[in-house]
């Protein structure tokens, strides 16, 4: 078992926000994906933009960018970070929509848990715009693909075929 304390707490055990105030900002980025599976045909109508509440992934891009300047909000000892930018990307599949979310900083904290809820937001959105036609999708394998900056470095989780989850630390 390691000896590292656990940051989120004080000497009492309660909860607390890290002091990053000493720390230099600097550039900062993170890249999250996700997937929502679905029927072949929801993906049918997501493509031909069809279905019935309108343009499905131009909302959900928005819901995704919106959501990773609200982070802070959602989770308790989230720094407020001035978020340089947000891009909120989607890829169709046959059964499913890919959801790739990446947030960029000059801060002094990195933005791991905007990317990872800005995606999150995005496939509930898209969950929230064809549940009227598919009630059956699924929304999974939310996880952090990519973090550059900070002291810790860079990170980016490595996907192979017989180790799906090995990770690179460089």
């Amino acid at each position: 078992m390691s000896d590292r304390r656990l940051t989120h707490l004080d000497p009492l055990g309660r909860a607390r926000m890290v002091d990053v105030t000493p720390k230099e900002a600097t550039h900062r980025r993170a890249m999250a994906r996700c997937k929502v599976m679905m029927k072949p045909e929801t993906t049918a109508l997501i493509a031909s933009n069809s279905i019935s509440k309108g343009d499905v992934l131009s909302v959900a891009r928005v819901a995704g960018i919106q959501a990773a300047k609200q982070t802070p909000n959602l989770i308790p000892l989230c720094h407020p970070l001035l978020v340089g930018s947000v891009f909120v990307n989607f890829t169709i599949g046959d059964d499913c929509v890919e959801v790739e979310a990446q947030v960029e900083t000059v801060d002094r904290t990195g933005v791991e848990m905007e990317a990872m809820t800005a995606c999150a937001v995005a496939a509930l959105t898209v969950y929230d715009m064809c549940k009227s036609v598919d009630r059956s999708m699924l929304i999974g394998e939310l996880t952090l693909w990519e973090k550059t900056g900070g002291r810790s470095g860079t990170y980016r989780r490595k996907a192979t075929a017989t180790d799906p989850a090995e990770d690179l630390q460089i």
